[in-house]
């Protein structure tokens, strides 16, 4: 049986923020897994107008991130056809719901934690990336402090300006939504952790 849901989750504050960024630092794997995927994203394969290159860059975000892409060939064919570069520096952020459904044999497939990390990547600025684990904080907040109404987050648009409102709402505009992403992953990981699968 999985545990519940911590009651007493540290308000969010500028503290807070720093506490868990030094503990994402501190992390076995993550903090270099991240340095590779911006060499990768930004500095060896910015642009997606070749089949190859997008198949490297999403091959290796499922490897790191155990997104559940299992068909790598069919998704680097979806982002190919869509011409993402331009929508990606428009900040269009329609476009990460359009990424993530992705047909596979005739089969409509949504990947949307997939397509806001792969979107991420590009352009962390403006594409911050959905999480199971950092909805679970937003909707735990929200609905404690009412810092916004009650808006469905696998809409990437609705994800994003919860995600705003939530970094107003407790003064931590200093921070980046890639700083904010990290906190908030870290702490939805420690207080709602993910029912026991079988081995």
């Amino acid at each position: 049986m999985a545990r519940s849901p911590k009651k007493d989750i540290p308000r969010p504050s500028s503290e807070q923020v720093t506490i868990y960024l030094k503990k994402w630092e501190q992390l076995d794997a993550y903090p270099e897994q991240e340095k590779a995927l911006d060499k990768l994203f930004q500095e060896f394969c910015p642009k997606n107008e070749k089949i190859e290159d997008i198949l490297l860059k999403s091959a290796t975000l499922n490897d790191f991130y155990s997104t559940n892409i299992f068909s790598v060939f069919s998704v680097a064919k979806h982002i190919l056809e869509l011409k993402i570069d331009a929508r990606l520096s428009k900040k269009d952020l329609s476009l990460v719901d359009e990424l993530q459904n992705v047909n596979i044999q005739g089969k409509n497939h949504k990947f949307y934690s997939f397509a806001s990390k792969y979107c991420s990547h590009h352009n962390p600025k403006n594409f911050p990336i959905y999480d199971n684990y950092v909805a679970k904080v937003l909707r735990h907040f929200r609905d404690v402090d009412k810092f916004i109404k009650r808006k469905d987050l696998k809409i990437y648009k609705n994800f994003v300006e919860t995600l705003d409102c939530f970094t107003k709402y407790y003064s931590l505009e200093n921070f980046s939504r890639k700083e904010i992403d990290r906190y908030l992953w870290l702490l939805g990981k420690e207080n709602f952790p993910k029912t026991n699968q079988r081995k």
